[in-house]
């Protein structure tokens, strides 16, 4: 860490970026912002099969969207580029022909039938992993079988080849992971994973140790899904002589379905009924139609809520304390605090960070909510009424939409009414409190939620009634529903002008439900 800390989130334009890979990137910028060190942001596109068209500028925006802007990016730059795997196209080679010369990899020249050939033998000998390993390397068509003059012959004539590594057959792999500690493998369950693949692209495998050694990347904070690959990373670190500035690496546990069963997948947002993406997007999918998928944006989660309830998932601070912002939450990260094991997904929590979030704003921060829908239903409004009507619901919705859906009755006069709370509130006292309310409330000169209140109050007083049996038939007539926010300020709101009209409007258009 003395040298800086440089880490990188490395994605790949396949799609819409999963929930996991955005908590991967906040993970790793709070580690270098901790550390006053630098977030690389690295495209890995070398899979060009996959390759989805919009994926990298859906990545982009996601990660603007809940606060994440890389140092080094495709768009940015900086010292280390291009960011982008399939403009780097020509430097992984030179590395694999260089494993290859040092005796530490080797062309292979197998057809896709010879290889199902292979698994299927491997399979017939009850072998559970069938692999391209150290053992049934020797029986097939590479350069550790074939003779100079053979390979040279297939090299020249332009035979499709890949390059293998060739992993020793008996040696222990280990590496010192910052979550879990010591992982230790035997070379033996490695396979001769593909380096340079038939296309002349490198695999992930090569192309992310090369530009994460000349990106000079301190440390690699990724998901538990590379942990396998980390002793092949280790040992190509080896034979290519940078072990001792091999990145330090920490691998982030699972996210899980609600009910723990299995990692949460892109896929099931559909099947569960919530967002499991930062932000709406729509790509073709394999059969060429398109496919959209929803995002916690597009669904009304803030921003600043999102990224803390994603940062619990998988770390906790050691305190009872819930509520961070991205400067706080750099301040405290430790990748100690990291789990091992997996972290249920909790779209409850979700939405009660997405309250407290809401909560925590003034009303005047709320009326850029509101704004839309009085513009394009042309409603007058003030500033100054926006925010009291923030302020008012801000208290009872869960997400910024809801203020709408929530406080469309401050705008328009009650069309219709519950008619439960009719049938059973507004009877003839009710009537006759109301219409002498009506009478009585222009002689208030300063018309707020304690005036309204006194008002109503003496009136009830004088006839011996207590305020609990006007008071939801009093919401009925002004926002036609049985519950809703404090009705004293819903009245000030109003002001006292359309307070009278709904009374009125109520009292000659509702039934009166007659006492025994």
């Amino acid at each position: 860490m003395q040298n800086g800390v440089r880490v990188r989130f490395a994605p790949s334009p396949t799609g819409a970026l999963h929930i996991g890979g955005v908590r991967t990137a906040l993970y790793n910028y709070l580690f270098a912002k901790k550390h006053n060190g630098k977030m690389v942001l690295r495209i890995e596109d070398t899979d060009q099969a996959r390759y989805v068209e919009g994926a990298e500028e859906y990545i982009l925006n996601a990660l603007e969207w809940v606060g994440i802007i890389p140092d080094e990016s495709p768009k940015v730059g900086g010292e280390f580029g291009p960011y982008r795997q399939s403009e780097r196209k020509d430097i992984y080679m030179d590395y694999a022909k260089r494993l290859v010369d040092e005796g530490n990899a080797y062309y292979a020249f197998d057809t896709s039938e010879e290889l199902e050939a292979m698994r299927e033998r491997l399979k017939a000998a009850k072998v559970d992993t069938p692999q391209y390993n150290a053992i049934t390397r020797m029986q097939m068509k590479n350069s550790l079988t074939l003779t100079e003059d053979e390979v040279k012959e297939r090299l020249d004539s332009g035979a499709p080849y890949v390059i293998r590594l060739k992993v020793p057959r008996k040696e222990d792999v280990r590496l010192n992971d910052m979550v879990r500690g010591w992982v230790m493998v035997h070379s033996s369950a490695i396979d001769d994973k593909v380096l340079m693949k038939s296309d002349g692209m490198p695999t992930y495998h090569l192309a992310n140790v090369v530009d994460d050694h000349l990106m000079k990347i301190t440390h690699v904070i990724r998901g538990e899904e590379w942990l396998p690959s980390a002793p092949l990373h280790v040992l190509l670190y080896k034979f290519l002589g940078w072990e001792d500035t091999m990145p330090q690496f920490a691998h982030l546990p699972l996210l899980l379905k609600p009910d723990g069963n299995g990692k949460l997948s892109k896929r099931d947002g559909d099947k569960l009924g919530f967002p499991v993406f930062p932000i709406t997007g729509e790509f073709a999918g394999k059969d060429g139609k398109p496919e959209t998928f929803s995002g916690f944006r597009e669904a009304g989660y803030l921003p600043d809520a999102f990224l803390n309830f994603l940062a619990f998932l998988g770390w906790n601070p050691g305190t009872e304390e819930e509520i961070f912002s991205l400067e706080k939450l750099t301040e405290v990260f430790t990748v100690e605090r990291i789990g091992k094991s997996g972290t249920k997904f909790d779209i409850e929590k979700a939405k009660w960070y997405n309250q407290q979030y809401l909560k925590a704003k003034t009303g005047e921060e709320l009326t850029s909510y509101l704004k839309p829908n009085l513009t394009g239903d042309h409603i007058a409004y003030s500033d100054d009424m926006l925010s009291k009507i923030c302020d008012t619901l801000k208290e009872r919705v869960t997400f910024p939409q809801e203020i709408w859906t929530e406080g469309q009755f401050f705008f328009t006069t009650p069309s219709s009414y519950d008619e439960g709370v009719v049938a059973k509130k507004w009877d003839e006292i009710a009537v006759s409190v109301f219409a002498e309310y009506a009478e009585e409330i222009n002689s208030i000169d300063s018309f707020n939620a304690e005036n309204a209140k006194g008002l109503l109050m003496g009136i009830l007083e004088e006839r011996g009634l207590k305020i609990g049996q006007v008071m939801q038939s009093l919401r009925i007539a002004l926002t036609g529903k049985g519950s809703g926010p404090d009705l004293m300020e819903i009245m000030e709101i109003l002001g006292k002008k359309e307070v009278e009209k709904r009374i009125l409007k109520a009292i000659e258009v509702l039934p009166v439900k007659v006492n025994n």
